[in-house]
């Protein structure tokens, strides 16, 4: 039995949370607060298996209460918030700062539109329990890398690399894992392709953040941007993300096509969209839940390119890996910090 405690000032999403948790089989609520001061002694008390946390509280900002808990108690937080909305910076912090995943509070309607997100919610809240083991651990492992390399690691590509590409696609974490794979490389790096799954507007709040972080240009794509060293392309939450060819080169189209593994953008449309280019790609496939990707990442495989697969010691979630890896698709496992190398190693020969 999962069991969760519900951080929220509003007493309605307090009850509504908690009917939609307690209606499932396999968690219930078992503590209620409405401020994080209150929140830190039922903690202490019960010791969830997982927080759903609201961002705009009393006494202490949830953004706030999340950074003190990542530090001194690392658990698993799912963000139900007003303010991880469309463009949000603050679902972007919340990720940044070890919460799980986030969704969204309805602005209208709250009352049935909340029942609606049944599936959703709880969903998230099985992911996050699933991860919590591993939290701990690969905070450890992120601090240890960011103080031992600041980044500097010699990650140097060929001019033969830079005429290449590469496709990434994630899910659950993968916010992280990300910034974490793109920090290391230099801004003379081939052309970067990106699927996060992740709802309309973030991905544009997402990419300016790794705009700011790394040497790299990074953005939400357009269509028709062409594909070009230097520049990582990040798929909008609302489309599908396909690279093609045109009279300049290759370049990426948006498609409002129906979702396809229950997702837009989908991972597996990116790396399928890819086979015509094969020999000259590689695909990456990080931490996520489900098998989004996977099948696609074989045929990109059978058809000539390099593939990577994240291990599980250092996926918050080893699902979308894992699927590869168990059909073949995975040339090269590697931890998250190793694969900014692995690329070096085979992009450059």
């Amino acid at each position: 039995m999962i069991e969760v405690v519900v951080v929220d000032d509003s007493a309605l999403i307090r009850n509504l949370l908690k009917e939609i948790i307690d209606s499932q089989d396999d968690m219930s609520v078992i503590g209620v607060a409405n401020d994080p001061i209150e929140a830190r002694e039922i903690i202490r008390k019960v010791n969830p298996d997982v927080i759903t946390l609201d961002v705009e509280m009393p006494k202490m900002h949830g953004l706030d209460f999340l950074e003190k808990l990542m530090r001194l108690r690392p658990m698993p937080v799912v963000m139900i918030s007003t303010l991880t909305t469309i463009g949000s910076d603050t679902t972007i912090r919340a990720l940044e700062l070890g919460a799980i995943d986030f969704i969204a509070k309805p602005k209208v309607g709250i009352s049935s539109e909340l029942k609606q997100y049944t599936e959703e919610i709880c969903g998230k809240i099985r992911v996050a329990a699933k991860a919590g083991p591993k939290l701990a651990l690969i905070r450890k492992q992120k601090q240890a890398r960011q103080k031992s390399e600041k980044h500097e690691t010699g990650i140097k590509f060929s001019r033969k690399a830079l005429r290449k590409y590469i496709a990434v696609g994630s899910s659950t974490g993968g916010t992280e894992a990300i910034k974490e794979f793109l920090l290391p490389l230099p801004e003379e790096s081939p052309p970067i392709v990106i699927t996060q799954h992740m709802p309309p507007g973030f991905t544009q709040t997402f990419a300016a953040r790794m705009d700011s972080l790394c040497r790299l240009k990074v953005k939400e794509a357009e269509d028709g941007d062409l594909l070009q060293a230097g520049l990582v392309l990040i798929a909008p939450g609302d489309r599908h993300m396909k690279v093609v060819s045109t009279s300049k080169g290759l370049a990426v189209e948006l498609d409002n096509g129906p979702l396809v593994n229950r997702h837009k953008p989908s991972v597996e449309v990116l790396f399928d969209s890819t086979l015509p280019f094969a020999k000259e790609f590689t695909g990456i496939i990080l931490t996520g839940m489900g098998a989004d990707g996977a099948e696609a990442l074989k045929r990109m495989k059978d058809a000539g390119a390099i593939t990577i697969g994240q291990n599980e010691a250092s996926c918050v979630v080893y699902g979308m890996p894992r699927a590869a890896a168990s059909i073949g698709a995975v040339e090269y496992v590697e931890a998250l910090q190793d694969i900014p190398l692995r690329l070096t190693k085979t992009m450059n020969s």
